[in-house]
């Protein structure tokens, strides 16, 4: 019988103590690279922690499933987690820390439990959390229209694990490309002492982007969720051989390929790679396809998932 692989490596619940490990590694003159997850951790996300060690001399990876990313009807209760495995794999990747942090990272509500499906909505308890961070215009249109909570859980979540982590390097995945984006745009606007790394999405071998929901899946929907990687496909060599740059046209022909295969379409957009701005001709600057769609779920519900395709050469 196998021995069970035991978790070595620290890892850490309290913020004065992830703060403290920090700062003895840099003042042992080493840099530090940080990869914010949500668990449930596959091979995209472990391209991210392979990148962050090319990039600093230190590696800590957060797990945490931030409850202000979710409204009150969405899958934060049955979204999947796995800690045990997480770790493990985290310490096999290389990882010197892992933070966990106990609780919520927001002031809870008192007598409201873990504080989980109170934070995300406004309680109007005088005591609950009411310091948020936006990025005014980068987090609307794309996820920011049917998901207007999103971003700024998002924004302030990864700011409050910035001051705790105290990194020097980020990095994110860009199948998160808006994310990818307005973190970005916030480190600089608010002056955060850190370099923030996108990393191309990782993809399965029949092209479905790597994603922790693609669990939840049914047999059937993970095929048909195939229709977004091969209509963005369509998309690209339709742009590179100029047989359609009409952004309104692509993005009419990708939704339809997708609604042909069972999905229910939230978005598909194209905008410029760089600003997010949105454009008329996809062939005129480096161009962002982006798509978000649910298709049915193997427990209850559905399953949200995303996905995209730069057309043209990638903006630093």
């Amino acid at each position: 019988m196998a021995e069970q692989q035991q978790v070595t490596i620290p890892v850490i619940t309290k913020k004065d103590e992830m703060r403290a490990f920090s700062r003895k590694q840099k003042l042992a003159g080493k840099t530090v690279a940080f990869v914010p997850t949500m668990g449930y951790l596959h091979e995209g996300h472990l391209s991210l922690i392979e990148a962050a060690k090319s990039h600093a001399d230190v590696v800590v990876a957060s797990i945490y499933v931030n409850p202000t990313q979710f409204s009150a009807n969405e899958d934060f209760d049955v979204y999947p987690r796995n800690p045990d495995s997480d770790r493990l794999q985290l310490q096999a990747a290389g990882c010197a820390a892992v933070f966990e942090p106990e609780g919520s990272l927001y002031h809870q509500v008192p007598g409201a439990g873990d504080g989980s499906n109170v934070v995300g909505r406004e309680s109007g308890h005088p005591d609950s959390h009411e310091t948020w961070v936006t990025v005014e215009r980068l987090q609307q249109g794309l996820c920011g229209v049917s998901r207007p909570h999103f971003f700024r859980g998002v924004a302030t979540v990864v700011t409050k694990l910035f001051h705790i982590v105290e990194p020097d390097v980020a990095v994110f995945g860009q199948k998160d490309y808006q994310q990818w984006r307005l973190i970005t745009r916030m480190v600089r606007d608010l002056d955060f002492p850190i370099s923030i790394i996108g990393m191309p999405i990782c993809r399965e071998n029949d092209g479905l982007a790597m994603s922790s929901r693609n669990a939840r899946l049914s047999p059937e929907s993970r095929a048909n969720a195939l229709s977004i990687s091969q209509a963005m496909a369509w998309a690209q060599q339709a742009v590179a051989q100029r047989q359609a740059t009409s952004a309104a046209a692509i993005a009419a022909e990708v939704r339809q390929r997708i609604t042909a295969a069972g999905g229910e379409v939230d978005y598909v957009q194209l905008r410029d790679a760089d600003n997010l701005h949105e454009v008329a001709d996809a062939a005129a600057q480096a161009t962002l396809l982006a798509v978000a769609a649910w298709f049915p779920a193997k427990d209850r519900g559905t399953v949200r998932l995303i996905d995209n395709m730069v057309l043209g050469q990638l903006p630093s």
